[in-house]
């Protein structure tokens, strides 16, 4: 069993909910070249939407929509699947840092304390996909530990790379 309260040595974590809407708009906003690379552009609905959306066979029990915060600041927002794609893995389906908050090493602290924490709950990898041609998320990436396993899957709009890293 996943513990939120776990994911983060330096950090509160917890569910997002409608009420968190306008910040988690304002963090995806501060990232303009993620959308240049994966769009549309986010919009208050589409957060909404993206908080509730789950996989094939997979239920809103399997599903965290995290915010990270320092204070009263949020400075990530991480959403999760567990048992997805199979019963060892869980699938990161968005993780984006406050720009502001970018280059200081927070986004690499998160990624390593939820991995952790995954680990702890029994789960063996982590897999998750970055829009192809995204130098800085491919960098980032790359440098906290996943590998491409050779997947590119096109969507509407752009290729997605699958990464993986084993726990």
């Amino acid at each position: 069993m996943l513990k939120i309260k776990n994911l983060s040595t330096n950090y509160q974590v917890r569910k997002l909910t409608t009420s968190d809407v306008n910040r988690a708009f304002e963090l995806v906003q501060s990232n303009p070249t993620y959308f240049a690379y994966c769009p549309p552009q986010a919009t208050r609905h589409s957060i909404l939407e993206d908080m509730k959306v789950v996989p094939a066979n997979k239920s809103l029990d399997d599903k965290y929509y995290l915010g990270f915060f320092d204070d009263t600041k949020l400075i990530a927002i991480l959403d999760l699947i567990m048992g997805y794609p199979d019963d060892e893995s869980a699938w990161i389906g968005f993780f984006m840092v406050d720009a502001t908050s970018q280059g200081k090493g927070i986004g690499s602290d998160i990624i390593n304390d939820i991995s952790d924490g995954i680990k702890v709950a029994g789960f063996k990898r982590i897999e998750l996909a970055y829009a192809k041609g995204n130098s800085q998320s491919e960098r980032f990436l790359l440098k906290n530990g996943f590998i491409k396993d050779g997947r590119e899957v096109a969507v509407p709009g752009y290729t997605v790379v699958v990464m993986e890293k084993k726990l």
